[in-house]
């Protein structure tokens, strides 16, 4: 925690450049591959080939996905597992996930290669472009195995905590590619094969860079026996990469259906199938990298908004928010200004501006199409602000609602329009969606006004002495939460409930509000995918971090937040689960909540598999399960009845040093 204090005392502009520009060039290096093709492929082969390198392209987000499904999954279970202290199995986790990503590649590979020409027409080829396609997708569908074991080992390198080398790794490849394809292109003559050749060999190198890493881990240590497939290991890791994937197949689903449209409706166009085609594909390769650079500054911003958010320094997160903004909207109007003044520049940069027809065509469709493009990039940057401070529930429809109304006006538009009418979707769509964000974050900004709330608890853990750690785990109505209270102060040691809360909050830089409702039943609807959010996966590790840090203080009672499973390896928990008939919860909770009787079921219902769910994502387990507690008790018996049994039993195995002898 000292280390980050800089965090709520630094000149925010300071931070926010330290942060945001690393961001900035991963994220633009991440992409130059398939971006350089481009420009190489458009300039040697001319715009049939961009046309054919976009039909490929979804496949290949494919792999990218489930790539980052097992590596941005095995990514989170190292940092887990390590601030858990569990390190014994970490290498068959890094294992099972390489082992995951290199079969699922070979799978792709398999469907592409067996299914052949047919998918490429239905993912929006055309008899123009279907051999170059075909040319190109052969030795790119080779190296994908390869290509996406390198990309999960870069996630894992990073969590390992080497950015710096997964970077150059990328780096490396990246180059080679540049280099590579004006030299196969133009040297060798091999066409849009060379481009392919270029880009495989890349990989290659960036695949080796980054399997050499495994002999120099910092965390864990790989034999043969580590890539021995384990779906008990594996299930987690693809819990936690789960929205890595959903965000990656939802770019899929998004081009093949423009890909689709484009075909159909510029087929009835005096443009044909392949220019409309062929001028999205350079279009979406400019829009990519703007877009890059406002997801760079708003990734960045996270951990500084996040920590000041957390710590309720409310002037500064109101302070970031407006750089951020600013500083979007600088390079959002810039790129505008560019765009729509000198939109055949670009255009030339990609080649084929020999054709007329093309270049008239991708000229008025790039002023179309990126004419908001600076709306789009606040837009992004505003939902990826929501996710810093913890209102997860409200960015991740944010995030994607630019995309869905995309696809839709996409579907509609081009009926009267025709086929320009595709890009006209892109500022509708643009505009709706920041509508909407707006709407949110005025209310955001709002609350960041107002200030802190009173009555908060203080993120203090107390000292005590030694003896049993009693973990409460309770159904709801059970009145679990009153019994650890009673038990605590008969024991005479500390409870620890809203607190762990507060703790929680200072090692994660997130609200309290949010640490406090990831296990509630306001997001049993979102379950396992809610869980998975990147801001939720923070929470529950500086929660686990929390409940460490008590336990280590001394001798108390810890109530719910999967206690009982993060303190398994601590030798003196004492694991309590509290249950009681369902007519006696309804009862309790219309007391507590004045709920009816109809309210109170659902209360109980909902709230129940909302737990449920938040214990078998950190710990696989089923929760409620008896053989995982020591002691199940009825809080039927009473809440006095049921705290004397708990101290009974605690006294009775000698887990406590009496308080005479403190």
């Amino acid at each position: 925690m000292e280390n980050s204090k800089y965090l709520g005392t630094e000149k925010v502009g300071k931070l926010l450049l330290q942060f945001a520009v690393p961001c900035i060039c991963s994220l633009i290096i991440s992409c130059l591959y398939n971006i350089v093709d481009q420009i190489f492929v458009g300039n040697g082969v001319g715009y049939l080939g961009n046309a054919a390198t976009g039909v490929i392209f979804p496949i290949t987000v494919v792999g990218w996905g489930l790539s980052l499904f097992f590596g941005d999954g095995a990514a989170a279970a190292l940092s887990v597992s390590l601030g858990r202290g569990e390190t014994d199995e970490i290498h068959r986790s890094v294992g099972s996930a390489v082992f995951g990503s290199f079969f699922s590649g070979v799978a792709v590979t398999t469907v592409a290669y067996l299914w052949g020409d047919g998918l490429l027409l239905l993912i929006g080829a055309t008899d123009a472009n279907l051999s170059m396609a075909h040319d190109y997708g052969v030795i790119i569908f080779a190296m994908m195995p390869l290509a996406m074991t390198q990309n999960t080992l870069a996630s894992i390198i990073r969590a390992d905590g080497s950015p710096k080398y997964a970077m150059a790794a990328m780096l490396t490849g990246a180059v080679i590619n540049i280099i590579g394809d004006p030299v196969a292109i133009f040297v060798l003559d091999m066409g849009i094969k060379g481009a392919a050749w270029a880009t495989v060999l890349g990989q290659f190198v960036s695949f080796l860079i980054c399997a050499a890493y495994l002999r120099r881990a910092k965390t864990f240590w790989v034999s043969a026996g580590s890539f021995r497939p384990s779906i008990a290991l594996l299930k987690p890791v693809m819990a936690l990469g789960t929205s890595s994937l959903l965000t990656q197949l939802s770019i899929v689903i998004i081009t093949v259906v423009n890909n689709i449209l484009l075909v159909k409706y510029g087929a009835r166009s005096p443009y044909g199938a392949d220019i409309p085609l062929a001028a999205f594909v350079v279009i979406m390769k400019l829009f990519q990298i703007v877009l890059n650079v406002a997801i760079g500054i708003a990734a960045g911003a996270q951990p500084i908004v996040g920590y000041n958010y957390g710590a309720k320094n409310y002037g500064r997160v109101r302070e970031l928010l407006r750089l951020m903004i600013r500083w979007t909207v600088i390079v959002g109007l810039a790129c505008t200004i560019f765009f729509e003044a000198l939109p055949g520049v670009f255009i030339r940069m990609f080649g084929s501006a020999d054709d007329p027809v093309y270049f008239g065509f991708a000229v008025l469709c790039l002023r179309i199409y990126l004419s908001l493009i600076l709306v789009t990039c606040a837009q992004k940057v505003c939902a990826i602000f929501l996710q810093s401070i913890g209102k997860a529930r409200a960015a991740a429809p944010l995030s994607v609602l630019r995309d869905v109304l995309l696809i839709v006006f996409s579907l509609l538009i081009p009926v009267p329009m025709g086929v320009t009418g595709i890009f006209w979707a892109a500022p509708i769509a643009d505009i709706l969606a920041v509508l909407a964000t707006g709407a949110v974050m005025i209310r955001v900004w709002e609350e960041l006004g107002r200030g802190t709330k009173a009555g908060e608890p203080a993120a203090v853990i107390q000292p005590s002495r030694q003896g049993a750690i009693i973990t409460i785990a309770r159904e709801h109505g059970s009145a679990g939460k009153r019994i650890g209270q009673l038990t605590a102060a008969r024991l005479g040691i500390p409870c620890y409930y809203k607190e762990l809360v507060a703790v929680a909050a200072q090692e994660s830089g997130l609200a309290e509000e949010f640490i406090s409702g990831i296990n509630s039943d306001e997001n049993a609807v979102m379950k396992e995918l809610y869980l998975t959010a990147d801001p939720v996966k923070r929470a529950i590790a500086a929660q686990e971090k929390a409940i460490r840090r008590i336990a280590d203080a001394g001798s108390c009672v810890i109530i719910g937040r999967s206690a009982d499973y993060v303190l398994q390896n601590y030798p003196d928990v004492v694991r309590i689960f509290i249950y009681a008939p369902k007519s006696y919860r309804e009862k309790k909770v219309m007391e507590m909540y004045g709920d009816s009787p109809e309210a109170a079921k659902k209360s109980i219902a909902r709230s129940d598999a909302a737990r449920g769910a938040y214990y078998k994502s950190v710990s696989g387990k089923e929760w409620g399960d008896p053989h995982g507690y020591e002691l199940c008790i009825d809080a039927s018996v009473g809440e006095e009845a049921a705290a004397d049994l708990i101290c009974s039993y605690v006294g009775r195995i000698g887990r406590l040093i009496p308080v005479d002898e403190r």
